[in-house]
């Protein structure tokens, strides 16, 4: 592997052989994961688009109750904004609206979001953080795609106002569905996943650029087609260029065996595949 330090504590990393075919570098002191696309694949994805659009609408209801707080926050920075599906419903809710995107998957943004949202169509790294300024900077899943997780963490942490809360979602290394599916692991899937954070790994990250209260849990609601996809992905490998979703019956098997997947959830929580990172800046 071309990486030796760890990105995130400067430990040093090891192979780590996927079962199936593989491989990944491994920290030896907080476990994070980095991916060479050489030494671990994608193999059946092209794009790094891999959603169904009524799956995704049931996910953005899910993840919005997520990162609702009560009171509501007045405004709210999105990293990663996508179509704007998410700020629109914090923009219904009465919040002040802004965000940053490069656009890469090349979406239509919701026209309300883009007339009274502040958008930024740029790498987060390129806002002004001295003119932008939120009570909530979320990002969904964009943590295993930038080039530098500390920088966009540190960025996050200069956008909130003091108080404010930051929250992440991210694919969880130290899931059991990486061990139990390896190469065939669904959030492997994504050419451009190229880090898994465990919840160690991302407890350090947020510590270091200075945010406190740092709290990392598991959703169970999160991706809850991840097993049907990779069990398909583990028993049936070929390529499939718009992903292994985009095929009905793998979609409906995922839908249909979702209440299993919920009390394999609940029996046990590494099952979960995805980390959810709370933090405020400090008052």
């Amino acid at each position: 592997m071309s990486v030796a330090r760890c990105e995130i504590c400067g430990g040093m990393t090891t192979p780590v052989p996927l079962r199936g075919g593989g491989t990944l570098a491994g920290c030896s002191i907080c476990g994070h994961l980095v991916r060479d696309l050489v030494t671990a694949p994608a193999d059946h994805r092209d794009h790094a688009y891999g959603g169904e659009p009524t799956l995704d609408r049931w996910r953005l209801a899910l993840t919005y109750r997520l990162l609702r707080s009560d009171p509501p926050p007045r405004s709210v920075f999105e990293i990663g904004y996508g179509t704007g599906s998410m700020l629109r419903r914090f923009l219904d809710a009465g919040a002040t609206v802004a965000g940053a995107d490069p656009d890469q998957l090349e979406l239509a943004v919701d026209p309300e979001v883009r007339r009274r949202g502040d958008l930024h169509p740029a790498g987060v790294e390129q806002v002004d953080t001295g003119r932008v300024s939120a009570e909530l900077v979320y990002g969904i899943h964009v943590l295993e795609h930038v080039t530098d997780p500390l920088r966009t963490l540190q960025v996050a942490a200069d956008l909130l106002e003091p108080g404010g809360t930051a929250q992440f979602l991210t694919p969880a290394g130290d899931s059991d569905g990486l061990r139990l599916y390896g190469q065939a692991w669904w959030m492997l899937e994504d050419p451009t996943h190229v880090r898994f954070f465990t919840a160690e790994s991302l407890r350090r990250a947020a510590t270091s650029v200075g945010l406190v209260d740092v709290r990392v849990t598991r959703p169970a609601l999160d991706s809850l087609t991840t097993d049907v996809g990779s069990l398909t992905r583990m028993l049936r490998p070929r390529p499939r260029p718009h992903g292994v979703l985009g095929e009905r019956p793998v979609l409906l098997a995922g839908m249909t065996s979702a209440p299993i997947v919920l009390a394999a959830r609940a029996a046990r929580p590494a099952l979960r595949p995805t980390l959810h990172l709370t933090a405020r800046k400090p008052a």
